[in-house]
């Protein structure tokens, strides 16, 4: 059974950091893409950062400079370091994991359950 568990969320201040976790299990790790995805309720859920199987980045606008994706394929863990953290980062960080074809279409396998990240002084 596929399954993916977020931790590292809380309350930061404004200007701080956090690193967010993303386990794996019940899948081959090393050849799936990892997402990160956010979400504030109302809105649309929203990308935020991306790191292919071989490694390669891309990042929201937004975030550029101040988060960094990475992954660590000998423990089925992808992270994202958040830092310079402001208050419209505040939202639910959700992971993903899926899979890109030769076309570059994305097919989105499994979530985990989200972690609230909250800045606020």
């Amino acid at each position: 059974q596929e399954q993916l568990e977020e931790s590292g969320g809380g309350l930061v201040q404004p200007g701080g950091s956090l690193r967010l976790s993303c386990t794996a299990s019940g899948i081959i790790f090393i050849v799936y893409d990892m997402r990160w995805y956010r979400q504030v309720p109302g809105k649309q859920r929203e990308l935020v950062a991306i790191i292919t199987s071989g490694g390669n980045t891309n990042y929201k606008d937004s975030v550029k400079g101040r988060f960094t994706i990475s992954r660590d394929n000998t423990k089925n863990t992808v992270y994202l370091q958040m830092n310079s953290l402001k208050p419209e980062d505040t939202a639910v960080y959700y992971c993903n994991a899926g899979r890109t074809d030769s076309t570059g279409t994305y097919y989105p396998s499994s979530w985990g359950q989200g972690t609230q990240v909250t800045v606020s002084s």
